[in-house]
């Protein structure tokens, strides 16, 4: 029997779509038709953001596939340079503008800025309001490490549903993870079958190439990326794959007929590298990551 691990349940009591379609880098001609693909496939999780700058073709392609509204759960993200209170309420503006949604399903702090916490802490202060006044569903963060967190916590009246960070095999981030979930936090996996490690130098290349991988996948009959999207969700993540190719977006999300077995998980938590793939969290600074994100 097959678990049924199709939605979370979010601290708040919104559920949310376990698997997503993430558009990091996608192109904005290429973001509507890779969304489009994700909705005929069965997706109903889309995560964008601000900076991606494919907001507004995420919002096209919601609209015109004719699904009602309330049954796409839309996520995206305020940026570094829209931080403070009264800038991320605008920020919202411009994000609800572009979607072309009046609320937004869960909306996340992009990154901690470190060298200014008090505007992180202000842009939180400004979800919150938001959260209040019915504009966005749920609300979260994003690649914050637990001194993030801490520090987010002890000034927050609402805990976080969400931080999304880097994990997939050969980065696992444990720590961060149980840090959250200790707090009713949920772990939400950017690259979560190892994109970001097909360019890494040394001993790891491609997490599909992965011989454990492989063998997991051949014995269940699926696809190495399949294999991983598994392992998210029976650890109990959200996932957000990304991909613009048609078949690949199917083949991601048809994850919900077999399970890993507890040899298989072990095996896969066993490849962890320490190895981070994206930009240090500590090394974000408005210097060098912040860019103005256009109006709608």
């Amino acid at each position: 029997m097959t678990a049924n691990l199709t939605t979370l349940t979010l601290n708040n009591g919104v559920e949310m779509p376990a698997l997503g379609l993430g558009v990091f880098q996608t192109p904005p001609d290429e973001t509507r038709t890779a969304v489009e693909a994700a909705l005929d496939a069965g997706y109903r999780h889309v995560d964008t953001a601000a900076a991606y700058g494919n907001e507004r073709e995420v919002g096209e392609a919601v609209h015109r596939s004719g699904i009602p509204r309330n049954e796409i759960f839309v996520e995206t993200k305020i940026w570094i340079s829209d931080y403070g209170y009264d800038q991320a309420l605008h920020g919202f503006e411009k994000s609800a503008a572009k979607l072309g949604v009046e609320q937004i399903d869960l909306l996340i702090l992009h990154q901690a800025l470190p060298s200014d916490f008090d505007t992180t802490l202000e842009a939180y202060r400004a979800l919150e309001t938001l959260l209040a006044d019915g504009k966005v569903r749920a609300i979260g963060v994003s690649n914050f490490m637990v001194d993030h967190l801490t520090m987010l916590l002890e000034k927050a009246t609402v805990v976080p549903a969400v931080n999304q960070i880097e994990v997939h095999p050969y980065f696992q981030q444990r720590q961060v993870q149980a840090f959250g979930a200790e707090r009713g936090i949920l772990t939400q996996a950017w690259s979560p079958i190892g994109g970001i490690t097909f360019y890494r130098d040394g001993n790891h290349g491609s997490t599909l190439q992965d011989p454990v991988i492989g063998g997991i996948a051949a014995a269940h009959g699926k696809s190495p990326a399949q294999v991983m999207l598994r392992w998210h969700l029976q650890q109990g993540r959200s996932a957000i794959p990304k991909s613009t190719k048609a078949h690949r977006i199917a083949e991601n999300i048809d994850v919900f007929d077999f399970d890993l077995t507890a040899d298989d998980l072990a095996a896969i938590d066993a490849l962890d590298t320490g190895q981070r793939g994206g930009p240090e969290p500590t090394a974000i600074t408005l210097a060098s990551f912040g860019r103005p994100i256009p109006e709608a």
